[in-house]
C-alpha cells in the first residue's frame, strides 16, 4: 500500500510541476512579448510651436479668421442699427411698410448667421483654410514620426499633447480585422 500512495503522491507532483512548468514558460513568453514592444512618447504640441513653417501657417490663418470676422461683427453692427430704427419708427409706420421693414431685418439676420456659418460653422471656410495652410506641416510631423518609428524599431508612439492619443502603431500589431471575424462580420 505504501507503493500505491507513493506512486499517486508522485505522480500527482508530476503532474503538478507540468503545470507549473507551463505557466511558468506562458509568464515568460508574454512577459518577452509585452517587452518586445517599444513605445515613445512625444508632444505634437511642443514640436508644432517650434517649426517655423506653423507658426507662419498659424499667422495666417488667425489674420484671416481676424479679416473675416471683422466683416461678420460689421454686419451685426449694420443689423443692431436697423433693429434700433425700426424699433423707433414702428409707430409712425404703416402695416405694410412695418411687414416689409420686418423682412428685411430677417433677411439681413439670416445672410448675417449663414455667413457665420459659412466662415466659421463645421467644415466651413476656416476649417478649408486650416487644411490648406495647416495640415501640410501636420503631415511633415506624422511623417517624421513614422520615419522615427520605423528606424528606432517602435511599436507605439503616443502623443501627450491632448491626452494620450496613439499617432503610430505597427500596422502588424492591428487586430480590427481579427475581431471581425471573431464577430461574424465580413470586411
Amino acid at each position: 500500500m505504501q507503493r500505491i500512495a507513493f506512486r499517486t503522491h508522485h505522480s500527482y507532483n508530476r503532474h503538478d510541476m507540468k503545470k507549473f512548468f507551463l505557466v511558468a514558460v506562458c509568464s515568460l513568453v508574454m512577459g518577452a512579448a509585452v517587452q518586445a514592444q517599444r513605445y515613445a512618447i512625444i508632444d505634437t504640441k511642443y514640436i508644432l510651436d517650434k517649426m517655423p513653417d506653423y507658426k507662419s501657417a498659424q499667422k495666417s490663418l488667425d489674420d484671416v479668421a481676424a479679416g473675416w470676422q471683422k466683416e461678420i461683427d460689421k454686419m451685426q453692427a449694420d443689423l443692431d442699427k436697423m433693429y434700433k430704427d425700426y424699433e423707433a419708427e414702428q409707430v409712425m409706420l404703416s402695416e405694410d411698410l412695418r411687414k416689409k421693414r420686418e423682412d428685411q431685418l430677417l433677411v439681413k439676420e439670416k445672410t448675417l448667421r449663414d455667413l457665420q456659418r459659412q466662415r466659421f460653422g463645421f467644415e466651413g471656410d476656416l476649417f478649408k483654410k486650416r487644411q490648406e495652410l495647416v495640415k501640410p506641416v501636420q503631415d511633415k510631423v506624422y511623417n517624421a514620426v513614422q520615419r522615427l518609428a520605423t528606424t528606432r524599431g517602435y511599436d507605439f508612439i503616443l502623443d501627450k499633447s491632448e491626452g494620450i492619443t496613439v499617432i503610430f502603431a505597427d500596422p502588424k500589431l492591428e487586430k480590427s480585422d481579427d475581431i471581425l471575424k471573431e464577430l461574424g462580420v465580413k470586411n
